[in-house]
């Protein structure tokens, strides 16, 4: 294991949510995928059965913030400013996986786009646009 991926799964490890959900990320060079294995405990809606829209939304924010996390080797420590999530199809009883594109990152101001998917990455099931705070330590 590389020290990125080592401190990726460590930050994953501190996030008491991501534990609960079974959350885990695959790294490959400075590309990271984060997955999200089905299980009945993230079920919103018994009916369709569908993924609950909490867990989506807070998986894709896990995602934008491994994601910068790799890219500033952990050094600071981003504080959300603004979330918005865009609900595209009700989430299977599948593995859903998700990618943070950082469209910016200046001195006091990222910005990150994260897709979810299930079975095909060109059909989208949600996506989140968030800015985060980066404050140095």
């Amino acid at each position: 294991m590389s020290a990125a991926d080592d401190r990726l799964q460590a930050m994953l490890q501190r996030i008491p949510y991501a534990r609960f959900l079974g959350v885990r990320a695959e790294l490959a060079g400075d590309e990271m995928t984060m997955i999200l294995p089905f299980g009945e405990h993230i079920i919103g809606n018994p009916v369709l059965p569908a993924i609950h829209g909490g867990v989506l939304g807070a998986f894709m924010e896990m995602t934008a913030l491994a994601q910068l996390s790799i890219k500033d080797g952990g050094e600071r420590q981003p504080r959300v400013i603004d979330v918005s999530v865009e609900y595209l199809r009700s989430g299977r009883p599948l593995t859903t996986y998700a990618r943070a594109d950082i469209k910016k990152v200046g001195r006091r101001i990222a910005n990150v786009h994260v897709e979810a998917w299930q079975e095909q990455r060109a059909q989208p099931i949600a996506a989140l646009r968030a800015h985060f705070l980066i404050t140095s330590g």
